[in-house]
């Protein structure tokens, strides 16, 4: 069976490094915050001005000043920190963040992506994912791998409008997880219950090796 959105989120949890700077996308990377692993001790930044992020909170326990770029309620941390968004992107953008995982729509074989806007659709405007992917060290995607029409999201090029291009380190999707590589995209594992075969079929971008 392919990885639901909670397991995709709990592998991309198994990408974060001890002691690193991290920031999590709309979507499924908000999840990854209930799965550190432990003994990993990571700081999660949010764009709208939050060091420190803590797990969703419990129902109930919600505090309606406490949200992420998502405007999601989450929980503050005794370590905690709060500025402005000026102050959030200039340690975007000074590359102080080790990490972004995101969301996408589509990505390339090269490791272009396109996650903020579809044609003639109501958007909100791409927020801070072109800083991210410009700013951060390495970047990880979290995505289904194909439609809800059972067409590939990893393409050889992207038809979607770019929030950057060769910025995609490693993508995780429903079917399992591929590095960006010379050449193409190079299968790291498959999701349980999913064959190599199954995960070369739904992808249309090169699979190398």
């Amino acid at each position: 069976m392919p990885w639901d959105r909670e397991q995709m989120a709990a592998r991309a949890a198994q990408e974060l490094q001890d002691g690193t700077y991290v920031n999590l996308g709309i979507g499924i990377p908000t999840l990854v915050s209930n799965y550190i692993p432990e003994g990993v001790e990571v700081t999660l930044q949010s764009e709208n001005g939050m060091l420190g992020m803590g797990p969703f909170p419990y129902e109930g326990e919600e505090d309606p000043d406490l949200i992420n770029a998502g405007k999601q309620t989450i929980t503050e941390l005794p370590h905690t920190s709060y500025f402005d968004s000026a102050m959030s992107f200039g340690m975007i953008r000074g590359g102080k963040i080790a990490m972004a995982i995101l969301g996408a729509m589509e990505v390339a074989e090269n490791g272009d992506l396109a996650n903020w806007m579809i044609p003639k659709k109501l958007v909100k405007g791409m927020g801070g994912a072109m800083d991210l992917v410009a700013g951060v060290q390495r970047v990880v995607v979290v995505m289904d791998h194909t439609n809800k029409a059972g067409e590939s999201k990893l393409l050889k090029a992207c038809t979607l409008p770019l929030t950057g291009t060769g910025v995609v380190d490693r993508i995780i999707t429903n079917l399992g997880v591929l590095d960006v590589v010379e050449g193409g995209l190079k299968i790291v594992e498959c999701a349980e219950g999913v064959t190599e075969a199954e995960l070369r079929a739904a992808t249309e971008g090169t699979i190398v090796g």
